[in-house]
C-alpha cells in the first residue's frame, strides 16, 4: 500500500491492498450474521402446517362420526329384526296352536263297533291320547278291524279283540287277582274303558280291550284311549258267552266294521 506525500511522492507502507479488501469482505458478512442472530425473534408456524393439521383433525372427526353412525344403524337394524322375529315366532306359535286345535277338532270323536251281538259306541280321547287315537283312526280307514274276532272273554274283567290267539296279557292279569273293592275311583280304573296293549303296540300290533269291571293298575297294562258311551249291554252280552279253559269264546264273535263319526 502506498501513501501520497508532498511532491507527489509515494511511500510504500508495506501493506497489500488486495489482501486488505479481502479481509474486509470476510469480516463484514460475519458481523452481519451475528447482528441478524441477535435480532431474530420466535419461529413462526407456516400456513401449510396449519392447513395440514386442520385437515387431519377434520378427517379424524369425520371418521369417528361415520363409525358412530354405522354402529348406531346396525344396532337399530338388529333390534328391529329381533322384534320382528319375536313377533313372527309368537304369531307362528299361535297359528300352529290354532292349526293343531282345528286339526284335532276335525278328527272323528266317536267310533261305532258293529259286532255280531250289536253296536258299541266309543268316545275317543283325542286330547289325552292323541297318538294312539291317530293310529286307531288310521287303522279304521284301512279296514284293519273289519272281521276281527273277540279272541278272549274274561267275565267281570275284560273282553279282547285281536289277530293273535295267545292270551298273554289278559292271562297275566287274571293271575294277579281281582281286588276290585280296594281300587281308587279314577277314570282309568272304571269299567267299559277302551284300550290297547302297550307291549303289542310297541311290536306293531294293535289289539282292542274293553274292560267290564275296574282293573287294578289299568294304566300300567293298557293305553286307554276311549270309553264306551253306548252299547254297554252289548259288552255285557259278549262277556256272558261260553268260553273254554283258555277264555276263548266257543262261538265266534266278530267285529264286522267300524264307523267313525264327529258326534253321536
Amino acid at each position: 500500500m502506498y501513501c501520497s506525500i508532498a511532491g507527489n511522492d509515494f511511500i510504500d507502507l508495506g501493506f497489500d491492498t488486495d489482501l486488505g479488501f479481502e479481509l474486509m469482505a470476510r469480516i463484514k458478512p460475519q458481523a452481519l450474521l451475528q447482528q441478524s442472530k441477535k435480532k431474530k425473534g420466535p419461529a413462526r408456524i407456516s400456513v401449510t402446517t396449519i392447513i395440514l393439521y386442520s385437515l387431519i383433525v377434520v378427517v379424524t372427526v369425520f371418521f369417528l362420526y361415520a363409525t358412530y353412525r354405522h354402529w348406531s344403524q346396525s344396532f337399530l337394524v338388529f333390534r328391529s329384526r329381533t322384534q320382528v322375529e319375536n313377533r313372527q315366532s309368537v304369531f307362528k306359535g299361535d297359528t300352529d296352536s290354532s292349526f293343531m286345535d282345528s286339526k284335532k277338532s276335525d278328527l272323528p270323536g266317536y267310533a261305532i263297533l258293529d259286532t255280531a251281538k250289536g253296536s258299541i259306541t266309543v268316545e275317543l280321547f283325542k286330547d289325552s291320547s292323541p297318538e294312539v287315537v291317530d293310529q286307531f283312526l288310521d287303522l279304521c280307514h284301512r279296514g284293519h278291524f273289519n272281521g276281527m274276532l273277540f279272541r278272549h272273554v274274561i267275565k267281570h274283567y275284560v273282553i279282547q279283540a285281536g289277530d293273535s290267539d295267545k292270551l298273554e296279557a289278559a292271562e297275566d292279569w287274571t293271575l294277579k287277582g281281582k281286588h276290585y273293592n280296594q281300587l281308587d275311583t279314577s277314570l282309568k280304573h272304571e269299567a267299559f274303558m277302551l284300550g290297547t296293549s302297550k307291549k303289542k303296540r310297541d311290536n306293531g300290533a294293535f289289539e282292542l280291550f274293553i274292560t267290564t269291571a275296574p282293573i287294578p293298575d289299568l294304566n300300567e297294562k293298557l293305553i286307554v284311549f276311549g270309553k264306551v258311551v253306548k252299547g254297554e249291554d252289548i259288552v255285557q252280552e259278549i262277556e256272558e258267552v261260553d268260553t273254554d279253559e283258555h277264555y276263548r269264546p266257543k262261538s265266534s264273535i266278530v267285529i264286522r266294521s267300524v264307523t267313525l263319526k264327529q258326534s253321536v
